[in-house]
């Protein structure tokens, strides 16, 4: 059933409003996922505070242009399929990673493209952003890389003890 000017322009102003929310969006395209698969996405990407949206690729244009984001606008309309778009209200790389693992599971699920900083992104891009380390284990090992000078410099001058500790063992045997 064909919507309203003003269902469509309440899903224009809902669809601004999650933008305006939103750290970076991804597109995918839904058309072949079971409704059940789909379901489940959604729950997993409401764990990871991240929202998903169908809406008409017609619908993301004017919501674009009313936010005098034309470029954006224009590469909507370029991408073929019918789209779904996943908002990340917390983290970057949250859609493009959820979106990915559930990729790597449900072969229909397909990533289209992306934005993140209002700048849009390719596929690949998208792909190489979800394949990256998340922030806490890149924040693990910025710890570890400024940990293990100064763990080598204790095991150094305790190796320089134990030899003392051995040597004083032998000599009063």
């Amino acid at each position: 059933m064909a919507k309203s000017k003003e269902q469509k322009q309440s899903i224009i102003e809902s669809l601004g409003s999650d933008w305006q929310r939103a750290k970076s969006a991804v597109l995918v395209d839904y058309s072949k996922i079971e409704a059940k698969k789909l379901f489940q996405f959604r729950k997993d990407l409401q764990a990871g505070d991240c929202g998903l949206k169908i809406v008409k690729k017609t619908l993301l244009q004017k919501m674009f242009e009313k936010l005098k984001l034309d470029d954006l606008a224009e590469r909507i309309s370029q991408t073929k399929g019918q789209a779904a778009m996943i908002f990340g209200f917390n983290d970057e790389a949250a859609p493009a990673k959820l979106a990915y693992q559930f990729c790597q599971k449900e072969e229909n699920l397909k990533i289209l493209s992306g934005i993140v900083a209002n700048e849009f992104w390719q596929k690949e891009r998208i792909i190489e952003l979800a394949q990256l380390p998340s922030r806490r284990e890149l924040l693990a090992g910025l710890v570890r890389a400024m940990q293990s000078p100064a763990s080598g410099l204790v095991n150094v001058f305790c190796g320089n003890i134990k030899g003392l500790i051995t040597i004083l063992s032998k000599i009063k045997s």
